[in-house]
């Protein structure tokens, strides 16, 4: 039988959405059927829209996603004046303040605090700006990630950003691919370093070489069936394609297609297409694409062309990640800053909208490290836009704990989440940074820490990989974390195995601490920190990593799930501020 979400579906879905979402904004909050609530809210997503956790109703987080997180001049000023003008919450985050966004791992960014009231005007302001949210959620193509630099950068085979664009003009509010069974995310790279992450997504192209009708041609290899979600990670895998940049979008689409057709419809825990490919193997994918969907004769794989793929490698000396001075094609530099758990506060968002449109071309790219990039800056212009002061939180030379450092939303917002993150993360960062030497030669170290299993840190790919848990310490319960090492991408990529498990939270920055002391006292000449753990069986690993108390105190401990906001208890507001009028001012339950 179909699931409840593929019967709203079937009732409304796609652009017909807008109307309702209008419809409501005009009448308010309220005027959305309590007993509709869980059918609009999944509906909302396809147009960016999720609806925040219990206890904030009436909230919305908008996510913004760009193909592979290119914003164009303009435009990430404009979704900061958005931010500041419709993102600010009842009451302050003790890190953060009040008044920030949110870049996430698929080059978007999020805004949180929003208002349904205020969304037909935020949607004007965007499109007026040539942005959108549409399908930045929901069970649609997902916003187009890829190399971060495409177009600007010097180890590029072949220019992704043409065919991402390509992509997003083809299958965004396309009815043919608009309500397809799960997400669907795609990444395209075309660089040496394999920045587009094609190995965790449902669709890859990646580039390569092919000699055809004796002529080389460089285009895609195609890889189907990646992805982190829940406890089923994937890898995606070689179907035996080459395509043309030409035959690359309708290749795009015939999967699509294929994945809307024979996708499960039942099962939405099933639905996403690495459990089809697991079915039917790599084989009956690519002949059933060729038989159903294509009418062209593709062409078998291609020399792959990722000769240096080190994006997120787990080196014991790579710094891949694009942050830092890096010259251009065209001999300009861009600079790429690192945003601790990819959280900027909209002051400081001004202040580097205004460094970029002053020393360069105004254009910001986003990364899926959760950074920001500013392109096109001469070589003259450098240090005098390095020499704002905002630079110094936002940096091009970070320590590598705060540069390796990524974090999921949390409880904060999410209703999965189980418990806290980027607020304990920061501390965690900042109390490595303060007490942790790295040993010799390690300058990349990744910490991801997601608040459930859904991954959206992606915890897998990660040096140490942290998953939100619960467990009970001195009788009481705490907040814990389940920990994994030694993942990543790369030549040879691999998930983290999971060591460790429900070690209460304040122990693991000393569990850290003591794994890599553990780690140099073991290691032999020049291995990584990744090759130190594969050849390692689990049953070492955890001996390593040793949870213990140290210096580090951990102010969430308690249950943040069982507040309206895990910061709002001294606030006077323990009962929440939701749901709000069309003015921000709170209905009384009695209403």
């Amino acid at each position: 039988m179909p699931t409840d979400v593929e019967e709203w579906k079937d009732e409304v879905y796609g652009t017909d959405i807008r109307d309702h979402i209008e419809r409501f904004a005009e009448e308010g909050w309220e005027s959305i059927p309590e007993d509709e609530r869980d059918a609009w809210f999944e509906r909302f997503k396809w147009y960016g829209l999720y609806h925040q956790r219990a206890g904030q109703e009436s909230y919305f987080m908008m996510r913004i996603g760009p193909p592979s997180g290119v914003l164009e001049p303009g435009q990430f000023r404009r979704i900061v004046e958005i931010a500041d003008e419709y993102a600010r919450g009842p009451v302050a985050n003790p890190e953060f303040g009040n008044g920030w966004l949110d870049v996430t791992t698929r080059q978007a960014i999020q805004l949180h605090w929003i208002r349904i009231e205020d969304v037909p005007e935020i949607f004007d302001e965007l499109e007026d700006a040539g942005l959108s949210t549409v399908q930045a959620c929901g069970d649609s193509w997902r916003n187009i990630v890829g190399c971060p630099v495409a177009g600007k950068d010097k180890h590029e085979h072949v220019d992704a950003n043409e065919l991402a664009y390509e992509l997003h003009d083809t299958f965004k509010q396309n009815e043919a691919h608009s309500n397809l069974p799960r997400k669907w995310k795609v990444s395209v790279t075309g660089c040496d370093e394999g920045c587009g992450q094609g190995d965790i997504n449902d669709l890859a192209f990646e580039p390569a070489e092919k000699e055809i009708d004796g002529e080389t041609v460089t285009g895609y290899n195609v890889r189907v069936g990646g992805g982190l979600a829940r406890n089923e990670p994937r890898f995606a895998k070689n179907i035996d394609v080459f395509a043309t940049p030409e035959q690359a979008v309708e290749v795009a689409g015939g999967l699509s297609k294929l994945f809307r057709d024979h996708g499960d419809r039942d099962n939405r825990y099933n639905a996403r297409i690495k459990f089809l490919v697991d079915e039917w193997g790599p084989e009956k994918v690519r002949e059933t694409l060729q038989d159903e969907y294509i009418d062209f004769e593709l062409e078998t794989a291609g020399e792959d062309l990722r000769h240096s793929y080190s994006y997120n490698a787990g080196d014991a000396d790579g710094k891949h990640d694009h942050v830092g001075v890096h010259e251009q094609v065209d001999g300009n530099n861009y600079i790429g800053l690192n945003v601790l758990v990819g959280r900027l506060g909209i002051d400081d968002a001004y202040e580097i909208a205004d460094a970029a449109e002053e020393h360069a071309s105004g254009e910001v790219r986003l990364t899926q490290r959760q950074n920001i990039i500013l392109t096109d800056v001469p070589d003259e212009e450098v240090d005098a836009l390095l020499d704002n002061e905002v630079f110094d939180e936002y940096s091009p030379d970070p320590h590598p704990f705060r540069r390796g450092s990524i974090a999921c939303t949390g409880t904060e917002f999410c209703s999965l989440s189980i418990v806290e993150t980027k607020n304990r993360q920061v501390r965690f960062s900042r109390w490595l940074v303060e007490n942790v030497d790295l040993p010799a030669g390690v300058e990349d170290f990744h910490v991801h820490l997601s608040g459930c299993t859904a991954s959206c840190a992606q915890p897998q790919i990660a040096d140490v990989s942290l998953r939100g848990m619960k467990t009970r310490k001195d009788g009481e319960p705490v907040e814990a974390l389940d920990i994994g090492l030694g993942g990543g991408l790369g030549e040879n990529p691999q998930f983290a195995s999971w060591v460790a498990d429900r070690v209460p939270a304040d122990e693991v920055p000393g569990a850290i601490e003591n794994l890599l002391e553990n780690f140099a006292d073991r290691r032999t000449d020049g291995e990584s920190f990744r090759e130190f753990v594969a050849d390692r069986d689990d049953e070492e690993l955890a001996e390593l990593v040793e949870p213990e108390e140290t210096s580090y105190e951990d102010p969430y401990m308690h249950n943040t799930k069982q507040t309206w906001y895990p910061y709002a208890e001294d606030d006077g507001l323990d009962e929440g501020p939701a749901p709000a009028r069309a003015d921000g001012t709170p209905i009384p339950s009695d209403d």
